[in-house]
Parts: C-alpha cells; structure tokens; sequence
C-alpha cells in the first residue's frame, strides 16, 4: 500500500524562508528545515502531514 506524496509547494502552510541553511518552512506545524516539512513530519511522526491544505 503505497501513499501519494505530499507536495508541500501547494499546501497554503508552506513559505519559503530567507535562512539558507532551512529554507523551507511549515506555518501550520511552526518550523523551519532544510527539506520539505511533510518530509520531516512523516520521519518525526511515522505518519503523513494530517495539515495539508491545498492552495487556493
């Protein structure tokens, strides 16, 4: 059973950051990281990003 990705890019909770070294930011979880935050959240929590909000 194989889950789609979640393209962080189109979820209204990303931003982009000015620090270079954590680029990426998710404002519905509050952090910054160096690779995609639905990337970090499925690591941290072994589960897929349950605040995903496609842009509108």
């Amino acid at each position: 059973m194989s889950e789609t990705p979640i393209n962080c890019i189109k979820c209204k909770h990303f931003y982009v950051t000015w620090d270079s070294k954590f680029p990426n930011g998710c404002r519905a979880y509050g952090f910054k990281s160096a690779n995609r935050p639905a990337i970090m959240v499925k690591k941290s929590s072994g589960m897929s990003c349950l605040k995903y909000e496609l842009k509108k």
